[in-house]
C-alpha cells in the first residue's frame, strides 16, 4: 500500500470519526458515566434533569418495607409534582397478567394449549393464514407468525380505539412464518388470547384476571381501561414534541399503580400466584417472568431480581419513539439496581 493511498486511508477514517460525533446521543453517554448517587431518590431527580417529565420507582426488597419514589410531575401543566402512587397505563406488562390468565384455564381444563385459533374462531380460516395450525401455546409464546398491529403503517399517528379496528389491519395480510417456526414479538397474539379468554369464560378479560388473580392477592389498584378510574389519579403522558397530555386517549390498555405491580411481579416469581408447582410448572413452559411496556407517553419497567430478592418498578412519563428515552430509562433503571446492591454491601 502506497504512502498516498494510506494517508487518504487515515483522512477518510478521521473524518468518518468527527462526523460520527455529531450522531452520538450524548445525553446516554452523560446519563451513564455520571458518577452514582448515594441514594435512589437523587437517582431519580437526575432522571428528571435528563428529561424525563416525571418519574415514578417502587422497590419491594425481602425483609424491608416497600421504598416508593418519585420526581418531576404529576401532571406537567398543573405543575403537580409527580406522586409514587398514582395510576399508571403499564403498556405490555399486561400481557404477564394474560399469560396467567391462559395459564389458568389450561390448568382448570378449559382449554388446551394446543388447541387451534380455529378452534374458536372458525371464521379465520380464510382470514389468518395457518389458522388452523395456530396454537394457543404459539399465541402466548409469540410464535404465530401473525402480524403486529402495531407495526402497520402509521399505527401510532392513527391508533384504533377498538381491538376489532386493531385486528382488521392484520387480516387478510401473509404470514410472517409458519407457526412455531420462529419467534417474533407480536401484540395481536395477546389481542386474539384475549378473545379466547373470553370466549372460554363468557366473561370479559379483565373481569377473569379479577377474578383469577387480582381478588386473590388483594390487588385494588389495577384496572382494565381509563374508563375504569378517576383521571385525576392517573399520571399524565407525553410524548416528544407533542403538547397534548396522551392520559386520555384510550389504548386499550391496563393501568396499576407500581405497588400493585410489584406485588403481583412478587407472587409471579414466588409462585404464589399459581394454584400449585403444577400450574407454575404450566406457566414456566409459555412465559417470562417480567415485562417492559411503551405506548406514547408511557414506558415501564417491572422486574425481579433475584440476587437482590428484589422486586423493581419504574414508571416514566416521558417518550419518544424515534428518540432515546427508552435508553435513557434502561440505563437509570440499571444505575438504580447498582445503588441498592451497593447499599447491601
Amino acid at each position: 500500500m502506497g504512502k498516498r493511498t494510506q494517508k487518504i486511508i487515515r483522512i477518510v477514517l478521521l473524518a468518518g470519526t468527527v462526523i460520527s460525533m455529531f450522531f452520538v446521543p450524548w445525553i446516554l453517554v452523560k446519563a451513564w458515566i455520571k458518577p452514582l448517587p448515594d441514594t435512589v431518590q437523587k437517582q431519580l431527580e437526575e432522571a428528571v434533569d435528563l428529561g424525563f417529565e416525571g418519574i415514578i420507582v417502587y422497590v419491594d426488597e425481602a425483609g424491608k418495607p416497600p421504598a416508593f419514589y418519585a420526581a418531576g410531575y404529576h401532571n406537567r401543566d398543573a405543575k403537580t409534582p409527580a406522586d409514587a402512587h398514582s395510576l399508571f397505563k403499564i403498556a405490555s406488562i399486561g400481557k404477564l397478567y394474560t399469560a396467567v390468565s391462559i395459564t389458568r384455564l389450561s390448568y382448570y381444563g378449559r382449554l388446551n394449549l394446543d388447541d387451534k385459533l380455529t378452534d374458536f374462531f372458525p371464521e379465520f380460516s380464510h382470514r389468518i393464514e395457518y389458522a388452523n395450525k395456530i396454537t394457543v401455546s404459539n399465541l402466548v409464546r409469540h410464535r404465530s407468525g401473525i402480524p403486529d398491529f402495531v407495526g402497520t403503517p402509521d399505527y401510532w399517528v392513527h391508533p384504533k380505539q377498538t381491538g376489532q379496528d386493531r385486528l382488521d389491519l392484520v387480516l387478510d395480510l401473509p404470514a410472517h412464518f409458519e407457526p412455531g417456526e420462529k419467534y417474533e414479538y407480536s401484540n395481536t397474539n395477546y389481542l386474539l388470547l384475549a378473545r379466547i379468554i373470553e370466549k372460554v369464560t363468557g366473561i370479559s378479560k379483565f373481569q377473569y384476571i379479577q377474578q383469577e388473580i387480582l381478588n386473590p392477592l388483594h390487588l385494588k389498584n389495577t384496572f382494565g381501561s381509563i374508563d375504569d378510574v378517576n383521571l385525576d389519579e392517573v399520571m399524565s403522558g407525553y410524548y416528544e414534541g407533542y403538547e397534548k397530555d396522551l392520559k386520555t386517549d384510550n389504548n386499550g390498555v391496563m393501568l396499576a399503580t407500581a405497588e400493585d405491580l410489584g406485588k403481583f411481579i412478587r407472587a409471579l416469581n414466588n409462585g404464589s400466584v399459581f394454584k400449585d408447582k403444577r400450574e407454575q410448572e404450566i406457566y414456566s413452559t409459555l412465559y417470562k417472568y417480567e415485562h417492559t411496556g411503551l405506548i406514547p407517553g408511557y414506558q415501564s419497567i417491572a422486574k425481579y431480581e433475584k440476587d437482590l430478592d428484589a422486586v423493581v418498578i419504574q414508571f416514566t412519563n416521558h417518550t419518544n419513539f424515534d428518540g432515546y428515552e427508552w435508553n435513557l430509562s434502561e440505563i437509570v433503571f440499571n444505575r438504580i439496581l447498582k445503588i441498592i446492591r451497593k447499599s447491601k454491601s
